[in-house]
């Protein structure tokens, strides 16, 4: 027999356990999984002795820019910098200059980003109310991964942009939607049966609380949260969970930031209601009292609040309230970021360094690596119907991997980030735990922090789910 990919001796890592074992590779897929050394040679073998081979890390949270201001990042790169940091899949978020607002678009941006794609990637569309309610069936047949909505973001009517700083009066621009025609946007992604997931932050409360700090001439980072505080997102949280109670639609939390919306999260699972929540790691392991040291990379939406809320977070993924962590992966350049907190853009770069900050909490007892696989690749990969394709060491399904060493140290630094962005709030953060290897359906595309190969990432389709009567 001749295998196209050996991976000897690792130890493999489950949510559930671990053991010693060589995987066998054929075709792109996992041929077998055996304690004892098969018969055959292979076209590549990896000694894995002394390192822990985990089910192909996911990054379910990046935004590419592509196409769109692509001097900050492109899809080449995003992922480029996604498998340096072990991350075998991204899901792309949908408020590119192509919104992927119909399976006509979506169809389009899978041709646009297939050739640049070092991992494979699944696409999320976008939720635009009355502009693309009709479209939603079309995209879930199309194979999207699920559906977001910017809550209280304002929309242009022609172009289909996101108005991140919406004024009365601006040109062609339909407001910030009210809860009535959310409601129906629900209402309409339940029909579909997958995943509804929301930016959670409350629009009109934001808009009066940063007008009242922003006019005292104050731009310390303690104004900026004061107008846009933990209540923000909580209130609208809490409407998401009354409105996905009302019409069975399969709400997801984004990138939750304040420990009030751990609590409404929890209760609401335990009522039995479909809520599920993901927390990225600025809000594990920044705080508002970084600000001084990180300076204005650190402002990001939803922000880094309080040492409280932080402590929240933790907590709830201890308890599995969330279950996913990404990154966020929000590039912008250096000069875009220099300012003061009202006027540069919010978003930094993650995608590479998200799992070395995981990696260094299980190597200080705060994790361990079958959490990281839960949260990285088994939980969303179930989340997003496309478990034991993606997320399992199932025969027959992608061979996926991030080989990982536990004794590897280094610094994270920002200028040796393979994304265009350099903006990270973890510059100088000392890190014990590193991937050693990206490999993705059998093919090694990053060794030793390098990128080795020319771009063979594919589309991940998530099956369509009947609609229901």
């Amino acid at each position: 027999m001749k295998w196209d990919q050996i991976i000897r001796g690792g130890t493999l890592v489950t949510s559930q356990s671990e053991f010693t074992a060589n995987i066998y590779i054929k075709d792109g897929k996992i041929a077998a999984i055996s304690q004892e050394l098969l018969e055959g040679g292979a076209n590549e073998e990896i000694d894995a002795t002394g390192y822990y081979v985990l089910p192909g890390l996911m990054d379910t949270h990046i935004h590419s820019r592509d196409p769109g201001p692509t001097h900050k990042e492109d899809f080449f790169t995003s992922t480029q910098a996604a498998a340096a940091g072990g991350i075998t899949t991204v899901f792309d978020m949908p408020n590119t200059q192509r919104t992927i607002n119909s399976a006509e678009s979506f169809h389009a941006q899978v041709d646009n980003l297939t050739p640049k794609a070092h991992v494979d990637f699944g696409l999320w569309a976008i939720c635009l109310g009355d502009l693309n309610n009709k479209e939603l069936q079309g995209l879930n047949e199309a194979g999207v991964i699920g559906f977001k909505f910017f809550w209280g973001y304002a929309i242009n009517s022609k172009t289909y942009q996101l108005e991140y700083n919406y004024t009365p009066g601006m040109p062609d621009v339909i407001p910030p939607l009210h809860d009535g025609q959310v409601y129906m946007i629900f209402d309409e992604v339940a029909k579909t049966g997958k995943v509804f997931a929301i930016h959670a932050e409350n629009n009109d409360l934001m808009q009066s609380l940063t007008e009242n700090v922003a006019n005292s001439g104050r731009t310390d980072y303690d104004a900026f949260l004061e107008g846009r505080p933990p209540l923000a997102e909580k209130v609208t949280v809490a409407t998401g969970i009354s409105f996905a109670e009302a019409t069975g639609a399969r709400l997801h939390i984004l990138h939750v930031s304040a420990g009030d919306s751990v609590d409404l999260i929890e209760q609401a699972q335990q009522q039995g209601l479909p809520i599920t929540a993901e927390t990225c790691p600025q809000y594990l392991f920044l705080t508002n009292e970084d600000y001084e040291r990180i300076g204005p990379m650190m402002k990001i939406y939803p922000p880094i609040k309080y040492r409280a809320d932080q402590e929240r977070i933790w907590q709830g993924l201890q308890d599995g309230v969330l279950t996913i962590v990404c990154s966020d992966h929000a590039p912008h350049t250096i000069e875009e970021k220099t300012g003061d907190l009202w006027s540069i853009p919010a978003g930094m770069a993650g995608v590479e360094t998200i799992i070395p900050l995981l990696l260094n909490a299980v190597s200080e007892g705060r994790l361990t690596l079958q959490q990281i696989v839960a949260l990285c690749s088994e939980n969303p990969a179930k989340q997003y119907g496309i478990y034991p394709q993606k997320g399992s060491f199932v025969i027959g399904t992608d061979a996926d991997f991030t080989i990982v060493d536990m004794n590897k140290t280094g610094v994270i630094d920002r200028q040796k980030l393979h994304s265009k962005s350099k903006n990270s709030g973890y510059h100088g953060m000392e890190i014990k735990g590193y991937p050693v290897a990206t490999i993705v359906r059998g093919h090694t595309v990053m060794k030793d922090g390098e990128i080795i190969s020319a771009p063979i990432g594919q589309v991940v389709l998530s099956p369509s789910i009947k609609r229901k009567d």
